[in-house]
């Protein structure tokens, strides 16, 4: 059988996607919900500048990431593909979160080949390196950035990335619908047949 090169976000894809939302409306004195939130930078929805959001990161991001939790069902799926494929995360966190990351996938027995922490949202030339045959995501122009670089995404559904899609990524409401896809490219040797 042949092993595939997994490409899989952290935040909001492994994460919850509004994990970080109880301490910014602690720390901005806001009250604003999860459907609140269309837009993928969250400093949008808060009504701050990106200034300030990147001061609440710096200030909170290890102890946000920590109490992250895992969306429902990924753990599981991430520890049965593993077994089977490559799993390596691709994170837009910073190189000071590897410690907290690493110790959250403990945390959570999240196993993984490996770990690339960008500093950014520029996933592309990762995902290229890593050979990925698939990715992950819920950042809605990561996903459309990288079907442009002909690599199919999983977008897992989410409030801030409801727009249309383009062929080679498709939305999926829960990580349970993971594995059919994964399944179905392995068996057909072709991706795109799986679309």
């Amino acid at each position: 059988m042949k092993r595939l090169n997994i490409g899989v976000d952290i935040d909001g894809t492994l994460t919850e996607p509004f994990y970080w939302l109880r301490r910014a409306n602690a720390y901005f004195g806001t009250d604003v919900r999860e459907d609140g939130i269309i837009h993928y930078d969250y400093h949008e929805a808060l009504g701050v500048s990106r200034q300030e959001s990147d001061v609440f990161y710096d200030q909170l991001g290890e102890l946000l990431h920590w109490e992250a939790q895992v969306r429902p069902g990924a753990q599981l799926v991430i520890n049965r593909l593993f077994k089977q494929h490559h799993v390596h995360f691709i994170t837009a966190r910073t190189e000071e979160m590897r410690q907290v990351s690493l110790e959250w996938f403990k945390k959570f027995d999240i196993p993984h080949d490996s770990l690339t922490l960008l500093g950014s949202t520029e996933k592309v030339a990762t995902a290229k390196r890593l050979r990925c045959d698939w990715f992950i995501e819920d950042r809605y122009e990561n996903a459309v950035a990288l079907a442009a670089s002909n690599i199919p995404v999983l977008l897992i559904d989410c409030s801030y990335n409801r727009k249309p899609l383009p062929d080679n990524v498709i939305r999926i409401n829960s990580w349970s619908q993971v594995e059919p896809y994964i399944d179905t490219t392995v068996s057909m040797g072709n991706w795109e047949l799986a679309l």
